[in-house]
């Protein structure tokens, strides 16, 4: 099977739109395609140039690194912005995943949907992108439970039961409830505790 393509015949004629498989997409990243430090990502087959980072989502990700990793201790594996493999054409960075503890820590592999227990975005200047399309393609691909840490409303929108046309269940739960990834139960803190 080709690396490349094609998403759908074209209506008016033009070119016909391609899709770049994750196979051929790990082999531009070792051939060197792409200078050191690019934020390059690939979603449904398309790359797409990542704004850079600012100083508070930068900040929020270590707070979320830290208080997580101090929580869920052997429980997960704590990842921040790493690949997450949705076959076979996208292959997003969430901002912070806790995945399934296996003893390589993926250095076989990146995750899937089956290894990731919760997955967080945060958004700022992602607050339409994040929403639309990583969510929805997360559920589609069976990611049990996501977060979205929205840091302009100082809010949680967390996304539980996943299906091929979105999320099923929207919490937007207030600042002093407790709350645990479905996944990871014993996990329980504050809302407020995120530092939203």
């Amino acid at each position: 099977m080709s690396a490349i393509q094609p998403t759908q015949k074209s209506d008016a004629g033009g070119p016909t739109p391609y899709r770049l498989a994750v196979a051929a997409y790990h082999r531009m990243i070792e051939a060197g395609v792409f200078a050191e430090g690019d934020r390059v990502g690939r979603i449904e087959g398309e790359l797409h140039a990542l704004p850079p980072i600012n100083a508070g989502h930068a900040g929020k990700n270590k707070r979320l690194n830290r208080f997580f990793s101090r929580f869920v201790q052997d429980r997960a594996i704590v990842a921040v912005q790493d690949p997450l493999t949705l076959p076979e054409h996208s292959e997003p960075e969430p901002d912070l995943m806790l995945l399934r503890p296996r003893d390589d820590f993926y250095e076989r592999t990146h995750p899937s949907p089956s290894d990731a227990l919760l997955v967080i975005e945060v958004a700022d200047t992602s607050l339409r992108y994040d929403p639309n399309i990583k969510i929805p393609l997360y559920a589609a691909h069976g990611v049990p439970e996501t977060w979205l840490l929205d840091l302009t409303g100082r809010r949680i929108e967390v996304y539980r039961d996943p299906g091929p046309e979105g999320y099923r269940q929207i919490l937007l739960p207030d600042r002093d409830p407790l709350i645990a990834p479905l996944l990871l139960p014993e996990v329980r803190f504050q809302v407020a505790e995120l530092g939203s």
